[in-house]
């Protein structure tokens, strides 16, 4: 059985490597996953990716949701997949063949998840870019359809918001991973909070979530590892 600490991914959207390697140092242990994005990869490219792996024994979730023509993914990826990392993104969007394309490039050295709708968007934002009404009024119904993309072209999961969870499991299978960021303690959640489908950690847990990304809650406290452990508390008296 998986430990509580090993659900939580900590994104490290930090400028630096050096800013990096500190919350490594005190995180490792404490987290599961860190998560590199297009701030941090930007800035430091694999060296932070050797910093964790200097520092921890986490896994590595390579955060760069590649979108574009489907060879031009698939040779980006045969490139990432000799990195040694865990998990890493692809933009569903519009084309079965782009993911079909990370898939292949990817060798099953790396898990491809394919991002269904970022969780900053709302409704409104759906409908003004001409998606059909029926996908404004009901965002889950666009993550039900790019999440079956993702699994028909061979990816490993998706990353979709916590309220698609429960939808994605039933559908897909509990062997098709959910990686749900938007995760906010109710201990932590602000009204200046830019991610809109926001759900607790207990409450993703309870709908199948295999791994949830939580940032500023931990990074912002005061004591980074009581977060952290409070946060894997809650997961626990859910499992």
């Amino acid at each position: 059985m998986r430990a509580a600490k090993d659900y939580i991914v900590f994104p490290l959207d930090l400028p630096t490597v050096e800013q990096a390697a500190r919350y490594v140092k005190r995180l490792s242990g404490h987290v599961g996953v860190f998560k590199v994005g297009l701030e941090l990869f930007t800035r430091g490219g694999n060296r932070v990716l050797q910093t964790i792996r200097n520092e921890s024994d986490a896994k590595i979730f390579l955060d760069l949701k590649f979108h574009d023509i489907p060879e031009t993914v698939r040779r980006a990826m045969v490139q990432l997949a000799g990195w040694k990392v865990d998990f890493t993104t692809v933009h569903c969007g519009e084309s079965k063949r782009m993911l079909e394309a990370a898939v292949s490039g990817s060798a099953g050295n790396v898990s491809v998840l394919g991002v269904t709708v970022l969780t900053s968007v709302t409704a409104d934002e759906i409908g003004r870019a001409g998606f059909e009404k029926r996908y404004a009024d009901n965002i889950a119904d666009l993550v039900n359809l790019r999440a079956r993309m993702a699994k028909e072209a061979g990816c490993a999961g998706v990353v979709c918001a916590g309220g698609e969870v429960k939808m994605i499991k039933e559908t897909f299978g509990d062997n098709f991973i959910a990686m749900v960021p938007g995760i906010r303690p109710a201990w932590s959640i602000g009204e200046q909070d830019d991610q809109k489908r926001v759900v607790t950690p207990a409450a993703a847990i309870k709908s199948g979530a295999d791994y949830l990304v939580i940032g500023r809650p931990i990074r912002d406290a005061e004591e980074p590892e009581t977060a952290a452990e409070m946060v894997a508390s809650e997961i626990e008296e859910v499992l």
